[in-house]
């Protein structure tokens, strides 16, 4: 049977690269967000997560909801997979690393070592969109 972790996640394209980070202590990138607290909804939940990791303010007008991805968790037993529902969003601030994430970097598809699998179908997904490189 399979376990699915249900997360939030942020789309932030520039250059023809999308964003990543890294948490403390882990090797792979994955996709900004995280999961809701009880009874937050979306928008709320994606907006707290990345000024909690990367300092900056989400526009909430700006919020679009750009596809939900399924794919294998990292650092979880075989079985247990990731939901990740995306949106893009316009942001204010200067993007810095905070809390739990060490670095953050825009990656292409020339990243796949570094990109954890759940990140890597959404990068695929707006490569064969044109989104990005």
């Amino acid at each position: 049977m399979t376990k699915l972790i249900d997360k939030l996640a942020w789309l932030s394209i520039q250059d023809g690269k999308l964003l990543a980070v890294r948490s403390k202590g882990k090797s792979l990138f994955y996709l900004p967000g995280g999961k809701r607290e009880a009874g937050e909804s979306d928008e709320a939940a994606l907006i707290r997560e990345i000024k909690e990791e990367l300092s900056v303010e989400l526009r909430s007008d700006s919020l679009r909801y750009a596809g939900t991805f399924t794919g294998p968790a990292d650092g979880k037993a075989e079985g247990v997979e990731v939901q990740l529902t995306c949106y893009f969003a316009d942001f204010e601030g200067e993007l810095a690393p905070d809390a739990e994430i060490e670095e953050l970097q825009f990656l292409s598809t020339a990243d796949e070592a570094i990109t954890s699998k759940a990140a890597w179908i959404v990068l695929e997904s707006l490569h064969q969109a044109q989104q990005v490189k």
